[in-house]
Formats: C-alpha cells, sequence, structure tokens
C-alpha cells in the first residue's frame, strides 16, 4: 500500500509538472484585412509586445505565454468558426475578442453557451442583449452611446442647434450607435430632418450628402467604418454640406487610423469625431506616452500604423488585466478570473478600470475631437497638440468647436 502511494504520488507530481511546463495558450481572431485590417494589425502588435514582455519575466504561474491569432479578414461570417478552432482544436486557455463590433456579435452566443471568459476590444453594445456575466470590454466609452452622442450634441445645443440629419451604415455597430444616437437627440429635442441608412461598404456618397444639403439641419451625426468615413469625408469636401451645418461626424470609425488621416489631410478639417486617446495636455499620460515610443519603433518596422493612438494602448492594456487577474488569483479558470474583474479595479496603461454589470466600463472616457489646421498630409503633424483639439466632455476639453463647419474648414 505504501509503495502505491508513492506511485501515485509520483505520477500526480509528474503530472503537474508536465502541466506546468506546457504554455498558456490565449487565442483569438483579428482583422488583419479586411474594412478593419488597418486598426487590427496595430492593435495584434500592441497584444504582441505585451505577451513578451510577460514572457521576459518569466510569463504567468510560472508558464510561458503562447499567442495564437487569425485573420478573420473583417467578416463575421468567419469568426465563429475561428473561435471553434481556437477552443476545439487549438484548446486555448483564454480568449480575446476580434477588434470591432460586427466581428465580435457572432460570437457572443458561443462564449455563453460555453461559459467562457471573454476580453472585448472596442467593440460596441454587444452584450446589451445577450448580457454574458463573462464579458469584459476594453473599450473607454461603457455601455450605450451617451459617451458618443452626449458631448457631440451638447456643443451642438451650445451653439444653438435645432435640427439634425443622421446618416449610417446598415451594419451591427453602426445601427447600435446611431438608435442611440437617436435617442439623446429627442431627448434634447432635437427635430430630424433627414435620417438614413445605407449599405455597408459603400463608396459613393455624393447623393447622400446631397440630401443632407437639401435638408439644411444644423448638425450632422454620422454612423461609419472605416472605408465609408474616408469616402463621406471626400464627397463633403467635393460637395459641401450647406452653411447651416454648425458640426458635422460623431461616430466615424476610420478618422482615428494614421493611414486614412494621413491620406485625408486637410480634408478632415472641420470634422469633430470620436476617439480613444489624442495627444492633448488632458490626455498627457507617461505610461501611454512611453508605450508609443517603444511601438512606433516596431511599427515603422512592421509597416503598421505609424501613430498607434486609438487601439494600441488599449490592447496592450488587455493584457495587463488579463496578467493582473491571472497573478492575483494563480488560475486561469474562467469563473475565478471573471469574479476578479467584476469585484477589482484594474490597474492599466489607459486608466484604472472598473466594470459595470455588463461588462463594460463603469466611468467612460471618450473624447470628442475637432481636426483643426491640417496642412498637406505629412503624418507627424498628427503628433502635435492642436491638431485635434478636445471640444468634450468637459473634463477632457482643450478647446471650444469652431463653427459653423464650412468656417472650420478653412
Amino acid at each position: 500500500m505504501k509503495i502505491r502511494n508513492l506511485f501515485a504520488a509520483a505520477l500526480a507530481a509528474l503530472s503537474f509538472a508536465a502541466v506546468a511546463q506546457q504554455p498558456i495558450k490565449i487565442g483569438m481572431s483579428m482583422p488583419q484585412t479586411g474594412a478593419l485590417g488597418g486598426g487590427g494589425k496595430a492593435a495584434l502588435l500592441a497584444l504582441q509586445m505585451w505577451v513578451e514582455d510577460v514572457n521576459a519575466k518569466g510569463g504567468l504561474l510560472g508558464r510561458k505565454l503562447q499567442f495564437i491569432a487569425y485573420d478573420d479578414q473583417t467578416n463575421p461570417a468567419l469568426v465563429p468558426g475561428i473561435y471553434t478552432k481556437l477552443l476545439d482544436v487549438d484548446k486555448v486557455d483564454l480568449l480575446i475578442a476580434p477588434y470591432g463590433t460586427n466581428v465580435t456579435a457572432p460570437i457572443m452566443p458561443l462564449v455563453k453557451q460555453r461559459d467562457l471568459l471573454l476580453m472585448g476590444n472596442f467593440s460596441f453594445d454587444v452584450n446589451a442583449q445577450i448580457k454574458h456575466d463573462k464579458w469584459f470590454n476594453n473599450a473607454p466609452w461603457g455601455a450605450g452611446a451617451l459617451a458618443w452622442g452626449g458631448p457631440f450634441l451638447d456643443a451642438g445645443q451650445k451653439l444653438g442647434a435645432k435640427t439634425i440629419a443622421i446618416m449610417a451604415a446598415d451594419a451591427e455597430f453602426a445601427q447600435n450607435l446611431c438608435t442611440g444616437a437617436r435617442a439623446i437627440a429627442k431627448a434634447k429635442g432635437l427635430q430630424f430632418v433627414y435620417d438614413q441608412n445605407y449599405p455597408p461598404n459603400s463608396v459613393d456618397f455624393s447623393s447622400i450628402i446631397r440630401a443632407v444639403r437639401a435638408a439644411k439641419p444644423d448638425l450632422v451625426f454620422i454612423c461609419s467604418y472605416p472605408a465609408e468615413s474616408a469616402a463621406i469625408v471626400r464627397a463633403v469636401n467635393e460637395l459641401g454640406v450647406g452653411p447651416t451645418v454648425q458640426m458635422i461626424g460623431g461616430g466615424m470609425v476610420g478618422l482615428q487610423f494614421a493611414p486614412i488621416m494621413e491620406a485625408l489631410g486637410p480634408m478632415l478639417n472641420g470634422f469633430v469625431n470620436y476617439n480613444s486617446w489624442v495627444p492633448e495636455k488632458t490626455m498627457a499620460n507617461p505610461a501611454v506616452t512611453e508605450f508609443l515610443k517603444r511601438y512606433s519603433v516596431r511599427a515603422k518596422a512592421e509597416k503598421v500604423d505609424p501613430l498607434g493612438y486609438y487601439l494600441p494602448p488599449f490592447n496592450y492594456a488587455i493584457g495587463q488585466m488579463l496578467e493582473q487577474a491571472v497573478t492575483a488569483t494563480k488560475s486561469i479558470d474562467s469563473k475565478v478570473l471573471a469574479a476578479y474583474l467584476h469585484k477589482t479595479e484594474m490597474k492599466t496603461m489607459v486608466g484604472n478600470i472598473r466594470f459595470d454589470t455588463v461588462g463594460e466600463w463603469s466611468t467612460p472616457r471618450v473624447p470628442q475631437a475637432q481636426f483643426r489646421g491640417i496642412k498637406g498630409k505629412d503624418i507627424e503633424q498628427f503628433r502635435e497638440a492642436g491638431k485635434q483639439v478636445i471640444i468634450g466632455p468637459a473634463a477632457l476639453k482643450t478647446g471650444d468647436i469652431i463653427a459653423p463647419f464650412d468656417k472650420a474648414r478653412n
């Protein structure tokens, strides 16, 4: 009996040692091509940097990290299959969501069914209906559209705006956001003079811009994805929106990406749009600044977004939260980690974060910034303060809105 017990103990010790030598596998899909590819590649680089930093310190729980990422091509139809492969074939231990709403929404039923932790990545309200208790979205807008539409519409009302036009892609993100923006605008007593959805990935907005101009709105709120955002800016530059428009922008994804900013150059002047981080004094952060120095060297070598303001610091912060939770709990169990994330204020380079009951930031922090003084297409100018002046919320404000839009363009 004693020999049998010793043998069993030896087998258990060998089994524990074998597990301890295996890496902790972290899996995700990430748009590396398609509409969100520009942002996705920059976000992926930041996560790779985090993995390298953790492994250089010895890993987590004495185990190195193995990072597995597949390109979902910004195609929502591909994402459930990728995550099924990650779980059933790659046998990953932890999951990070892809960047973006449209590609994250399809996997929410899967992770809820399997009761798994999922770290969200700049999606919008994908858990509002499903209410998965192990979802934690690292995105600075929190739940609902107030952090996006509130500062924009507040600034518009201070300018005396009475009417609004809304245009939105007929896709998950844009519809979620503009539904919220409509509710906020209605509550503020704004009159809707134009409200139009358009097919995703549209490239010709001339008829819509002409219709907006004919409607003579005071405000134009736009919910769009990168290629659409760029096409809308070009159409506005070509056709104009008329002298009544005080502000235009709001929820345009892509105007934060360095390649799009560089390509559009002065055409951006006057647009007011949401962001996550801009080089203004109210957002000064030594940790982010130091990270961006490291990131820019890698970004140049790997030919991705050279600025990296929008996504990379927040993606690195996703890693920091996983690192903090795993280290504190000494576990990679979804239930244990979720309990820790729900009750703990997380310490990250983008600030301290608490999550609400649906896994969104409890305290949103979204700057609405106006492009100003853009000259030529030198990307380096966007590293300067004063090129994206924060007009709201009050805690982040660095300047007043220049209006009307026609004046701000010059």
